[in-house]
């Protein structure tokens, strides 16, 4: 079956024919190059307005890769028309295999591009013996063809958090759609400021902002305010994942006080090894911890006071009724704040201040949590190790879009990439 026969198959041009098939040296490596020609009176499309007139020029020819045949890179080989246009002017015609002078055909930077979503980018670069910035170029492509042409309706549920990027305390907002079977990145933005989540939201548009019934975030207070005031009729959720993971940091705090401790006053440390028997939920235990645990259960020290209000706090989500949860919570409340236990006390007023927030949790009838959110962070951050060799916050929303956006990608008929 000859080669022309198979492009025949994938990539019809119209106004255009396959010509011939030749091996040639190109960039010192033998490569396949297969001319394309201009069928036979057909006139060149204006790129801007997609109407054909007639011939200005041609211009030299010129090589766009394509995707490789077995163990050789394949090139496209045509001269340009230049379309004379009434209204536009001379333009270089519209070439239905590439755009405007990149020197790769659309259908190979699809392929690089869903590599790139499997491996990193390096590797891609390294496997289909190419650049790192092609790779880019081919994610960029895809991804800002998948932004153009995404839905954004439908959307009423949101999770807001950030992420830590480059060096130095440098962020990332997230913002994540949580509908059930439509978890997926919606957009980013560099910092954790009140103005970078008000981008998001103007860039959403008022009317989206209006149907959203449920925000998922943290208690970072500026994304409070923010949301407070673009979502108005969304019930902004602080979920469980959040408010533990401040019990456990208080915990972890008293530990930490009471080493130093029983090293200064020449104590043995009965804490030794035991920060994850604190901090794990005693299911995840093994028998050796479960075992160890319950002797450091019998001891009067802070670490396990916290730890015994932590456990109790527990009872908090498993109420199905939000008066009696709410009963239950002040009451704990009530209860840390007499003791001496310091980060815990911090813990009490914290959840005091935020307590209309954390009863929403019962409204959304506990369905909606961070968890999925924390999820798709691990996978941000996953990302951002396998596309390594970005340099800009640019880049690195490229490559967050490009795997956890679930963009439309163009139409390529390569199903094997």
């Amino acid at each position: 079956m000859l080669i022309k026969t198979l492009l025949n198959r994938l990539e019809r041009f119209k106004s255009f024919v396959f010509g011939s098939v030749t091996f040639q040296m190109v960039n010192g490596s033998e490569a396949l190059v297969i001319e394309i020609k201009a069928r036979a009176n057909s006139k060149p499309e204006c790129p801007e307005c997609g109407k054909r007139y007639k011939k200005r020029d041609t211009q030299p020819v010129r090589l766009f890769e394509y995707v490789p045949f077995w163990a050789f890179k394949v090139f496209f080989q045509y001269a340009p028309r230049r379309v004379a246009c009434p209204v536009h002017g001379v333009k270089v015609e519209y070439m239905p295999w590439g755009y405007g002078k990149e020197q790769m055909t659309t259908s190979y930077k699809i392929y690089l591009a869903r590599w790139a979503r499997r491996l990193s980018w390096k590797e891609t670069a390294d496997i289909f013996k190419t650049s790192w910035e092609s790779v880019y170029r081919a994610v960029q492509h895809v991804v800002e063809y998948g932004l153009a042409n995404r839905t954004l309706d439908g959307i009423t549920e949101i999770g807001v958090d950030e992420i830590k990027v480059f060096v130095g305390h440098k962020y990332l907002t997230m913002v994540y759609q949580l509908n059930a079977g439509s978890r997926r990145l919606l957009w980013c933005g560099m910092e954790r400021k009140t103005k970078t989540l008000l981008r998001f939201f103007h860039e959403f548009g008022k009317e989206r902002n209006q149907n959203l019934k449920f925000v998922c975030s943290d208690m970072w207070v500026p994304y409070l305010k923010v949301i407070r005031k673009k979502a108005p009729n969304a019930l902004n959720i602080l979920d469980r994942f959040h408010i533990m993971k401040k019990f456990n940091e208080a915990i972890d705090q008293i530990r930490r006080g009471e080493v130093k401790l029983f090293k200064v006053e020449n104590q043995e440390n009965v804490l030794l090894n035991g920060r994850w028997l604190l901090l794990k939920r005693p299911e995840n235990l093994n028998e050796k911890q479960t075992t160890r645990l319950g002797e450091l259960l019998k001891l009067n020290i802070s670490s396990i006071k916290g730890y015994l209000l932590r456990e109790d706090f527990q009872r908090f989500w498993e109420y199905k009724y939000s008066t009696a949860a709410e009963k239950f919570l002040d009451n704990w409340i009530t209860r840390t704040l007499q003791t001496n236990l310091e980060p815990m006390k911090k813990v009490a007023t914290m959840l005091r201040s935020h307590k209309p927030l954390i009863m929403n949790w019962f409204k959304a009838k506990g369905l909606l949590s961070s968890g999925a959110v924390e999820g798709l962070n691990l996978k941000a951050k996953l990302t951002m190790r396998k596309a390594y060799g970005f340099k800009s916050p640019g880049c690195l929303k490229m490559a967050l879009y490009h795997t956890l956006g679930k963009l439309p990608e163009p139409l390529c008929l390569h199903i094997f990439s």
